[in-house]
């Protein structure tokens, strides 16, 4: 990705960098393997996942594996009912899986400190495994994404959502192939997103959708485009979207739809008749819903799964970020009020 300002440099050299995390994730299977026996040999009823901030949006996406692929029962910690309410946890039989690019925020800490007490199994995913959660944790799933300098966070979220297939994908026994993946993702550095930069009306109402497996980056795009471009952005599912928030919908709101391939239609059908008679602009990331004259999609990989087919998109959801702040003339490496690591109390 070539930009020709001084602004957003490091950020469009991280997210050029997905591929080769992919590439190194992926022939990190030992650590995935030991995430399994760790399930193995202990008796999980139910799962809890620990996570703040874009580690959340991945969260969604791990719940979705775990519950499609394995059929448990699995939650999102409040992190606070420890750290702020003293709360004494009873977690016998509770795996709990803590995400962080840091593995630094003092609140993540101090809950998993006390499910361990209270006699869960940990298993830690971040990008740092000497951090005090990657320490604290059974086994620690290292995100070998490198340092992440860019206050927008974008190849450690999109080796999360790789690190979590994988780590599912172990403990089901059911790993697909994934070969096609780094392709995909190389293809999806490279799509002209110009004519969605350009028509793009960040004055307006912005509303993100996905269902499924897409819902984690309608989340994710929402907060990229927030942090990078100071304006707000709703991300939800398209159910959720329908039991209220669309009665805001007018005729100047930017809708963008993700739909990757293998995506079942009828599960957004009826949010896609409502916007489109409303009038509202529709914006499709991926190939897996029929067009009506005048939309246009972008991205949408070759590969025929609507699971693998979001963890490349994560690539398009970043970079439409990037370029929008570009357009705005703000520098989304260093976004105004932001920084890094947030450590949460």
């Amino acid at each position: 990705m070539i930009l020709e300002s001084g602004f957003g440099q490091i950020m469009a050299k991280e997210i050029d960098e997905v591929p080769g995390v992919f590439l190194k994730l992926m022939r990190k299977s030992e650590q995935f393997q030991r995430a399994k026996k760790l399930v193995d040999d202990s008796n999980i009823s139910s799962v809890q996942i620990l996570a703040r901030g874009t580690s959340d949006n991945a969260a969604y996406f791990l719940k979705y594996l775990i519950e499609t692929s394995l059929g448990l029962p699995v939650g999102l910690s409040s992190p606070s009912s420890v750290s702020i309410y003293k709360t004494k946890l009873n977690f016998n039989g509770v795996l709990v899986i803590a995400i962080s690019q840091s593995g630094q925020s003092p609140d993540l800490i101090q809950y998993v400190q006390a499910a361990k007490e209270a006699g869960s199994a940990l298993i830690s995913i971040t990008n740092n495994s000497n951090s005090p959660l990657a320490l604290s944790s059974d086994v620690h799933i290292d995100l070998f994404a490198g340092p992440e300098i860019a206050v927008a966070a974008t190849k450690s979220y999109s080796a999360q959502v790789l690190a979590s297939y994988l780590l599912v994908s172990a403990w089901s026994g059911a790993l697909e192939k994934i070969d096609g993946l780094i392709e995909a993702t190389q293809v999806a550095l490279k799509i002209d997103l110009s004519q969605i930069v350009n028509d793009f009306a960040t004055r307006e109402q912005i509303v993100i959708l996905g269902r499924g497996f897409s819902y984690a980056n309608a989340r994710e795009a929402a907060l990229k485009i927030q942090e990078t471009c100071k304006v707000p952005v709703q991300g939800m599912s398209t159910a959720d979207y329908l039991h209220g928030p669309i009665s805001a919908l007018t005729p100047s709101t930017t809708v963008v739809l993700l739909a990757p391939y293998g995506i079942r239609q009828n599960s957004i059908d009826e949010a896609v008749i409502r916007i489109r008679d409303i009038g509202s602009k529709i914006i499709w990331i991926g190939n897996g819903y029929p067009l009506k004259s005048g939309e246009f999609a972008v991205g949408g990989s070759a590969l025929e799964n609507e699971v693998l087919s979001s963890i490349a998109d994560t690539v398009l959801i970043q970079r439409l970020a990037l370029l929008l702040s570009l357009r705005e003339g703000l520098d989304p490496d260093h976004p105004k009020g932001l920084s890094k690591v947030t450590l949460t109390h």
